[in-house]
């Protein structure tokens, strides 16, 4: 017992100090983090082989194995720039969900008003009930002006009226989405980067895979109309949340917000 306390003490778990469980506990919750954001993406397992590559070397350098060693020194430098290269949009979209947590309090501030939420709300379920596809972005910290560059101006304030009407099929912009910027719909006719997520459900058309690269990309919240089943989504943080009625919605808004709004009474839509 003396013995194994004598060896206990020799190696770093003996000797650790308080800030070094400290740096290690960091480390251990930025590479979950990391993680869990690039699951399901050609980056995490680009990520696993460089962790497995990185294992062997260990092994061939504590073993001796000298020629292994040499090879895999200048492999792992190219495999490093060349993940960073071909996965660049996987790497931004991790620094991007990091900036979107630092500044969610802040973020949330653009979308407080109950009003225009109350609006798209009545606008996406009319919508639903006539199964007119629809695709409203709204935008909180992060700018999508880049994303919305060519689109057709509107600058208008948000209303159920306007929003249908942008979204019926004879609308030249129907099949584009609409940007919801400081309370006013800022543009109409906006054609949003897919995302190149695997494994997305096959149920999953253009607007899910729009939806889901834009919140990829930025903090905004997308709410969608599924044109072949007359279905209400939320989506965030690449995450696609269906919808039964004008109440969960706006629960799930205020989920995503962050915040408790007091609810407005239902309200029946008719078609």
């Amino acid at each position: 017992m003396e013995s194994w306390r004598t060896w206990l003490s020799e190696t770093p778990l003996g000797t650790a100090t308080f800030v070094d469980w400290l740096d290690v506990l960091l480390l251990a919750a930025l590479l979950y983090a990391v993680i869990r954001v690039l699951r399901g993406t050609r980056a995490l397992q680009s990520l696993l082989g460089l962790g497995v590559a990185g294992f062997v070397y260990l092994a061939a350098q504590a073993a001796g194995l000298t020629t292994l060693k040499w090879v895999l020194d200048g492999l792992l430098v190219y495999a490093v720039l060349v993940v960073i290269i071909l996965f660049q949009e996987d790497i931004r979209r991790v620094l991007v969900q990091a900036g979107n947590t630092i500044f969610a309090g802040s973020a949330a501030q653009g979308l407080a008003d109950a009003n225009l939420r109350e609006e798209v709300i009545k606008a996406m379920f009319a919508l639903a009930n006539r199964k007119i596809g629809a695709l409203v972005a709204l935008e909180r910290a992060a700018s999508l002006e880049p994303y919305a560059e060519g689109a057709h101006p509107v600058d208008a304030v948000v209303t159920t009226e306007l929003l249908q009407s942008l979204f019926h099929p004879s609308s030249p912009v129907h099949d584009g989405a609409i940007v919801v910027r400081e309370g006013r719909v800022s543009k109409a006719g906006v054609f949003l980067p897919i995302s190149l997520t695997k494994d997305l459900p096959k149920v999953y058309g253009t607007r899910h895979r729009a939806a889901i690269g834009l919140t990829e990309r930025t903090d905004a919240i997308c709410l969608l109309v599924s044109e072949e089943r007359g279905t209400v989504a939320v989506v965030s943080d690449g995450r696609v949340e269906p919808v039964s009625d004008p109440n969960d919605l706006r629960q799930k808004l205020e989920e995503v917000l962050g915040r408790t709004v007091a609810s407005p009474a239902p309200e029946v839509v008719r078609a």
